[in-house]
């Protein structure tokens, strides 16, 4: 699938309907994962068929439902945890997207229930939030973006790939599509910029992705 084909088919789904993910998907799954645990010095997992995690009053306050699938986003305590969270949990938000798979990523506070057992927090390690994961009811619904101008500054000539680069990031979630991010461009370097926003560090992590995805990683370095 087209890289934008790929972002712009993915779209934040709060319901979901019971059924299990094939096991050949979970490996699947579960490989990118692990890549991306060693990638970016993280403990993420993939916790399936937890009924209890999302059965209780705040889930159903934050519109979620049937959620029995879920990726509990851990790492070591840095600061910058949370974009890295952000860029590799994106990163397999994405993946399950190819695979046929609908998320939803999540803040803390709307899950009740925090299942003991479920997954591991080691010493030295935080949870941030999680994502949610599995067969949605719908293929979720459009969401409103701000402009390409809105977001990016040039200073001189814009290339393709910057364009591209900026097209890819306003197609990446951010909470309550905030939107906050602001790319500048500066030859071939980029520069991101990101406002006060809640989660502002995981949107800034999951926008940066993206545009790698767009621009190509080969034709800029970041500022």
């Amino acid at each position: 699938m087209d890289v934008f084909e790929l972002v712009k088919s993915r779209r934040s789904v709060r319901s979901y309907v019971d059924k299990e993910i094939p096991q050949e998907i979970v490996e699947k799954l579960n490989a990118e994962i692990i890549e991306c645990n060693r990638l970016g010095d993280l403990n993420m997992q993939l916790v399936l068929n937890d009924r209890n995690a999302f059965g209780g009053m705040k889930a159903n306050y934050g519109l979620l439902k049937g959620v029995t699938n879920y990726i509990v986003m851990v790492g070591k305590k840095s600061v910058d945890l949370s974009e890295r969270l952000g860029y590799y949990g994106e990163r397999v938000v994405l993946k399950a997207q190819e695979l046929g798979l609908n998320t939803c990523w999540v803040g803390m506070s709307l899950i009740y229930n925090d299942t003991k057992g479920a997954y591991v927090v080691n010493d030295g390690e935080s949870k941030k939030l999680i994502i949610a994961i599995g067969y949605g009811e719908n293929q979720g619904h459009p969401r409103k973006t701000k402009s390409i101008e809105e977001v990016s500054v040039s200073y001189g000539d814009t290339p393709e790939w910057f364009k591209r680069g900026v097209e890819c990031a306003l197609y990446a979630p951010t909470a309550m599509n905030q939107q906050k991010f602001k790319f500048y461009l500066y030859g071939d370097k980029v520069k991101i910029k990101y406002g006060l926003a809640v989660y502002g560090k995981v949107d800034k992590g999951i926008v940066k992705y993206h545009f790698e995805l767009g621009a190509g990683k080969d034709n800029f370095t970041w500022l």
